[in-house]
């Protein structure tokens, strides 16, 4: 690109040309306010208007998140016009707003109460009536509030744009506009995927994850064992919820919580993770062998087979037939532990701490029960963990660090840690195949083709002589690029990992949010390096532990020899295997949307 020069408040700076004002301005260190604006400086529909500057030659104030800079351009932030015109349109976008603010969610990482306090809003400058709003909380997962949302259209674009799907749309016109899908029908009655990412990007309360601490307190109260266990990528972002950087790895701060909230036993989801390689690994092999139409996929990321059941359920037989991890682990908690224990199963209640809202939605699936009994009770979201924390009066930065439970299914190992970062999973389960169809372990051991956190990657290696292509993709619009070549017979592939969140589940709709008004010491370009620096922590747990590889986990090693016999078996089918299709059953006349 090329430099050009630009002034700022008479100021001369040199930028690059192709950028917006609001995007010049922050680079040169104006950061100007704005609502509508969010990753990557994309702005939705420009429709915030407290981004406001004035412009030498233009007869009106300009939205700044809009206007495109040029060579020699004159921009005023401090203008008295701008100042009074900024103010106002936040005092406008408070006068439609519920106050409820103590009781809200988004308390103190609230983008329009911080807006507000800085271009200096007085409170009920405009009073009179307000939008009939909407609030939807039937869905598991989701809640949606319209009495809080500011129109910004931000969730809109983030389901058009990063997930392919589009569910989202301003509904009604004028004063009766809100935010909501198709005829303003809950997110239970759409095709949702429930994957949250909306939710990391509204700058209120407006969308939020469905809180379940409630029935934690119950069981607690009830007197149950109460088991909890946490997912990779929470470690790898539980920190930032405390004013640790982002990037900071807090496995052992978050076990040492986890401890002092009161549970039976803290487990690492990662184990089950393992398992669930051991799994899936024999069952590729299996299809490879047997010939099977490939490619096989992964099934452990919820929002993911929501989207294969709503939009391609004639691809559902690629799908391994195995349960998520966190599931597993419910199942296994509540057959060989409670069996080994003398625990009785129904006395037990499952905690999942996940960096996922679409896992409160799986844990309710039918098919997720053993005789009828859930593998898991309860799923809180890495948001949720925090806020229990905080409930407690735990002081974070004096927690020691502390080991995970090791009582039958403690242990784990580097590759159960690679769950949470697009390509883990693959990863993982290469190091396992191979050692399966040779019997002998990959050397070196870190498959770095799976690495990296573009949209769409490819990796190959050859086992025995024989070439094998593998596939993975983050975010339901790369994961459609796959599945058309599956259906229309062009996909070269024979194993396709899917993650249903950009990135993984170190980017998932319940991870902490990442919002620039509210991280001052991190780096100006956060919101580019985020997710990259999360994966990094998971990456490192790899590293750091002397065990690698899943089939070597020796809690995983003695499950199979004393209770599950050989992978694959019977048993292991009925405890950790599930079925697809429950879309279908429930919304048979839901139609895939032709582009």
């Amino acid at each position: 690109m090329a430099k050009i020069q630009i002034y700022i408040e008479n100021k001369p700076y040199v930028v690059e040309e192709g950028l917006t004002i609001l995007e010049a301005c922050k680079i040169c260190g104006f950061n100007i306010p704005s609502l509508c604006t969010w990753k990557d400086g994309e702005c939705s529909v420009a429709s915030c208007r407290v981004c406001l500057v004035h412009v030498d030659g233009e007869r009106r104030l300009v939205p700044s998140c809009a206007y495109p800079i040029r060579d020699g351009i004159r921009i005023s932030i401090s203008d008295p016009k701008a100042v009074i015109a900024r103010r106002t349109s936040v005092e406008l976008l408070l006068s439609n707003h519920y106050y409820n603010c103590q009781a809200c969610r988004k308390n103190g990482q609230c983008e329009l109460l911080e807006v507000a306090k800085r271009v200096g809003a007085r409170p009920e400058m405009y009073v009179g009536e307000k939008t009939k709003t909407t609030y939807d909380d039937v869905a598991p997962s989701l809640v949606r509030d319209t009495s809080k949302c500011i129109l910004c259209g931000r969730c809109i674009e983030a389901c058009k744009n990063t997930q392919g799907i589009g569910i989202l749309g301003f509904e009604n016109r004028g004063f009766n506009t809100i935010v909501g899908p198709s005829e303003n029908r809950s997110f239970a009655n759409v095709p949702c995927i429930q994957c949250g990412q909306c939710t990391l990007v509204c700058p209120t309360g407006a969308l939020m994850e469905h809180n379940e601490i409630d029935k934690l307190d119950k069981a607690f109260q009830e007197g149950k064992y109460v088991i909890v266990q946490t997912a990779p990528a929470v470690r790898a972002a539980i920190g930032e919820e405390f004013g640790e950087k982002i990037g900071t790895r807090c496995t052992g701060k978050m076990v040492a919580a986890l401890h002092r909230l009161g549970f039976y036993r803290v487990f690492d989801t990662n184990f089950a993770a393992d398992l669930t390689i051991t799994e899936e690994a024999s069952e590729f092999i299996q299809r490879i062998t047997s010939h099977r139409p490939g490619p096989m996929i992964t099934s452990c990321s919820p929002g993911w087979i929501n989207y294969i059941e709503y939009y391609y359920p004639e691809l559902l037989p690629h799908l391994s037939s195995c349960k998520s991890p966190h599931e597993m682990m419910g199942a296994i908690i509540k057959s060989y532990y409670a069996e080994k224990h003398n625990l009785d199963r129904s006395q037990i209640c499952v905690v999942s701490i996940m960096p996922c809202t679409a896992k409160k939605y799986e844990k309710d699936r039918p098919a997720n029960s053993v005789d009828g009994i859930s593998d898991v009770d309860v799923v809180l979201t890495t948001r949720e963990l925090a806020q229990l924390i905080k409930r407690a009066g735990i002081m974070w930065k004096k927690l020691p660090d502390e080991e995970f439970d090791n009582d039958l299914i403690g242990e784990y190992s580097g590759a159960g840690a690679l769950f949470g970062v697009t390509g883990g999973v693959m990863e993982a389960a290469i190091r396992t195949a191979y050692h399966i169809l040779t019997n002998n372990e990959l050397e070196p051991i870190e498959f770095t083709p799976c690495r990296g956190l573009e949209g769409i990657k490819e990796a190959s290696l050859k086992i025995n002589g024989v070439p094998y292509n593998f596939a993975m993709c983050s975010g339901m619009k790369n994961a459609k690029v796959i599945l058309e070549q599956i259906k229309n017979g062009t996909c070269k592939y024979d194993f396709v990992e899917v993650m249903g969140c950009p990135g993984g589940c170190i980017n998932g709709g319940g991870q902490p949010y990442v919002t620039p008004l509210f991280l001052p010491n991190e780096d100006d370009n956060i919101q580019d390096t985020y997710i990259q620096k999360r994966a990094s922590v998971l990456y490192e747990e790899d590293r750091a532990k002397k065990v690698r590889r899943s089939h070597l986990n020796p809690d995983i090693i003695t499950l199979y020899k004393e209770y599950l016999g050989e992978y694959g078996s019977p048993k292991a089918h009925k405890l950790l295997h599930t079925t697809y299709n429950y879309h279908r059953e429930k919304y048979p006349d839901i139609k895939k949307d032709e582009e």
